[in-house]
């Protein structure tokens, strides 16, 4: 079921600002420091590695809601699955709506 939402792609996009990115974050550096900072991640590479971590957490829900049909695994294996699953969900969901915002904050925005 999962699989499906993979399979669309959307990420590629991801990638592509991501290596664009990645030449920029170079001159972000405060100049004449002397001493080299950590290295953070791109917003890019945080949000798909968020990403990830949601659909491996939906596959694993998946995966163990399965195994409680089969009678392999008990009730409360299958709640904390799920409840995972869904605070990840609620997460991404919380994500896209702040960026939604984000966007039509920026749109009215006058020039």
């Amino acid at each position: 079921m999962i699989d499906a939402i993979q399979s669309i792609g959307a990420f590629s996009a991801v990638k592509e600002t991501e290596a664009a990115g990645s030449s920029s974050s170079a001159s972000l550096a405060t100049p004449g420091t002397g001493a080299a900072a950590p290295q953070a991640g791109s917003f890019a590479e945080v949000l798909g590695n968020m990403t990830t971590d949601a659909i491996r957490s939906v596959k694993s829900a998946e995966g163990v809601s399965l195994q409680a049909i089969r009678g392999e695994a008990n009730t409360r294996e299958v709640v904390d699955a799920v409840m995972s699953a869904e605070q990840s969900l609620q997460t991404a969901i919380a994500i896209r709506d702040k960026v939604v915002t984000a966007y039509l904050e920026i749109a009215r925005m006058q020039i």
